[in-house]
């Protein structure tokens, strides 16, 4: 599976890690943002806390469970968490268009469960890209 690819998958289990290195992984919706690919969590979640001490990633296409298929190899990447007010509202109505009435859904009774909107925050994904070492002559 290529980053690229990622894009057009209607979950993708994120693998964030802990200081001690250990790996968590959560299902979380993906959208395709330019050369990017961006998710949208809620701003006091683990994988948030977690993202500003370690940006490294793995992603890996999922069910809505967050099961991923035996064999299936994680494609590395960086995560960086958007703070641009204008950037983020456009990054939103990303997802919200790519998943439409089912966002709607989960935001509403996200709201009424928590009794008031849960600020959430997007996080822009973008691939590793390997770095090539000159070689001395």
């Amino acid at each position: 599976m290529t980053f690229t690819a990622l894009g057009d998958e209607s979950f993708v289990s994120l693998t964030t890690f802990r200081r001690s290195g250990e790996p968590v992984s959560t299902p979380v919706w993906i959208a395709r943002d330019g050369d990017a690919l961006i998710v949208t969590t809620p701003e006091e979640s683990g994988k948030v806390k977690r993202l500003r001490n370690n940006g490294s990633v793995e992603l890996r296409p999922c069910s809505r469970r967050g099961r991923v298929d035996a064999g299936v190899d994680p494609v590395a990447a960086v995560a960086e968490i958007v703070t641009d007010e204008s950037i983020s509202r456009r990054m939103a109505d990303t997802i919200r268009d790519a998943y439409g009435l089912e966002y709607r859904i989960v935001m509403f009774v996200e709201r009424v469960l928590a009794r008031r909107q849960k600020p959430r925050v997007l996080l822009r994904i973008t691939p590793v890209t390997e770095r090539v070492t000159p070689t001395t002559s």
